[in-house]
């Protein structure tokens, strides 16, 4: 205990309440806290302050809890889709080569900083800016409750495959390849999954179900290290191993408070990572630029693969910025000679800088879809995916949100003219009610990019059921039906009393808790 609380700088508790301040006053402006953490990191820079050992730990338990959540919601056959892998690697090969090009013309120019540059310089911070920040970009989808979004998934499959490049790189660079012993890790946790998987069940929940999240996503990082491959990539398939498991949701939920918590160390070290000089402040403004092709780019390519324009240029908004990999690319790249000490804070720079950019942009992502899909769409592939194939609604007056239980049974209830369908987000749900003669499509109701591709004020539907067992994913679909213009009636189920207030200031009309619903129905029945 003693040599935790000795790792305390007594500045760092400052710093963490400064961070606080700011988050504060950034939410106040309508900007995600993050950005407020960024700027306290600025801000304390700028007075030559400088965080202790504890909060560099402090952002890397962050990042490992992080990782470990975002392995808990990895369904690991989407990654093997062509449209995930392919978009990645093209991605990273494409920029790298345009990129160089760039900064290899800007060196013809005599910039500072870029006309010391030689052709392996250029490469190497070309492939360090090829990355978008799997931290941010998944921090920002929770905030907006996209994560389970189309553009979400496609965005989070893209930056999985991008870190399992920079796992290979870090080998590369240090001369350094997983030990022998990594095989027979991987082999020992697959073969061990059912045993870890019915040991999650048992411990109940609570503190026990937390320290056992921390214990997986902590072990996971030190088990990969000790066979000299990436701790972070140890966290997420530790997650992964117990992603689509009955305790899966619970273990993401009771970590997400420390989750946060410690994050907040990570976006402070950002924004304190280097001290700028007035090169810095020229270089910085011209690397910004490439984020314009970087996402023109992740656009063009998701929808050469085929996927709807909506959820291509969320995707490509939401991996608009630059990774803290690149200042790991640029740190390896000083200590081995190949680059200045200069090119280190300009990269500490740019990465806070394009969070920032990237915030305000994504925050804004639905009013930028709207003003310009015009244009966006025609580049939409003529024949897309499965998954992003728009649903006839025409003649529809009922959508029923949710085909579990509940859902069907209103569906069977309303089903007169025909004029009703059924969504689900769930594939398997999908398949089980067509075979009970239900009209059900597979759709994500809680993403924006459903409601993207309706016409719902000009549609024939007058009423929407909110049937998910997830009141938060009730929530978060009244909220969009509205947004997206729906003005007919949204009733929604709940299970607390105290959920109903929230369900109606999201655009709820009626709310139903199930079990009042379910005694009010025993006493009918009992009467009769």
């Amino acid at each position: 205990m003693e040599s935790i609380l000795s790792s305390i700088d007594y500045k760092d508790p400052i710093w963490i309440a400064i961070a606080f301040l700011f988050g504060a006053l950034s939410r106040g402006m309508g900007l995600p806290p993050l950005v407020g953490f960024l700027i306290a990191g600025f801000v304390l820079n700028f007075f030559g302050l400088a965080g202790g050992h504890f909060l560099n730990e402090m952002a890397d338990l962050g990042i490992a809890l992080l990782l470990f959540t975002i392995g808990l919601k990895l369904k690991v056959k989407d990654l093997l889709q062509v449209e995930i892998w392919g978009s990645a690697l093209a991605h990273i090969l494409i920029f790298n080569l345009v990129s160089v090009a760039i900064l290899l013309l800007l060196k013809q120019l005599n910039l500072p900083l870029f006309n010391q540059l030689s052709v392996i310089n250029a490469l190497i911070i070309s492939f360090a800016l090829s990355f978008s920040s799997t931290v941010f970009v998944v921090k920002a989808l929770e905030e907006r409750g996209d994560f389970l979004a189309r553009y979400g998934q496609i965005a989070i499959g893209i930056l999985i495959i991008q870190d399992l490049v920079a796992v290979l790189y870090l080998g590369v660079s240090a001369a350094k390849i997983p030990s022998i012993w990594a095989t027979g890790l991987i082999v020992l946790l697959f073969v061990g999954r059912p045993l870890i998987i019915k040991f999650s069940t048992k411990i109940g929940h609570g503190e026990l179900l937390l320290l056992f999240g921390l214990s997986m996503a902590l072990g996971g990082s030190a088990l990969f290290e000790a066979v000299d491959m990436k701790a972070d990539l140890g966290a997420l398939v530790f997650g992964v191993l117990l992603a689509n498991t009955p305790k899966a949701d619970e273990l993401s939920k009771a970590l997400l408070s420390v989750k946060e918590l410690f994050l907040v160390g990570f976006f402070l070290s950002i924004g304190m990572a280097g001290l700028p000089n007035v090169t810095t402040f020229i270089v910085v403004p011209v690397l910004l630029i490439l984020l314009v092709f970087k996402s023109g780019l992740f656009f063009w390519l998701l929808s050469a693969f085929k996927i709807r324009t909506f959820s291509a240029s969320k995707a490509s908004m939401a991996l608009g910025n630059y990774s803290e990999f690149g200042l790991i690319v640029t740190s390896v790249a000083v200590s081995q000679g190949w680059l200045t000490n200069e090119w280190l804070v300009v990269m500490a720079v740019l990465i806070a800088i394009s969070f920032v950019v990237s915030s305000t942009i994504n925050q804004h992502s639905d009013d930028l879809y709207s003003q310009f899909q015009h244009v966006l769409r025609k580049y939409q592939h003529s024949s897309l995916l499965e998954e992003d194939t728009e649903i006839d609604l025409t003649d529809v007056k009922i959508l029923v949100c949710g085909m579990g239980r509940v859902g069907s049974g209103a569906y069977d209830q309303l089903n007169e003219n025909n004029n009703i369908i059924g969504l689900d987000f769930e594939k398997q749900v999908v398949k089980s009610q067509l075979n009970y003669g239900r009209k059900t499509y597979y759709a994500n109701v809680s993403g924006s990019d459903f409601w993207s591709q309706i016409d719902i004020q000009n549609s024939t539907i007058d009423w929407i059921l909110l049937c998910a067992p997830n009141v938060d994913a009730n929530k978060t679909t009244a909220k969009l039906a509205r947004h997206w213009g729906f003005k007919g009636n949204i009733s929604a189920i709940s299970v607390y009393p105290d959920e109903k207030e929230e369900l109606i200031k999201n655009g709820v009309d009626a709310v139903f808790n199930i079990y009042a619903e379910a005694g009010a129905g025993l006493a009918l029945h009992a009467q009769q």
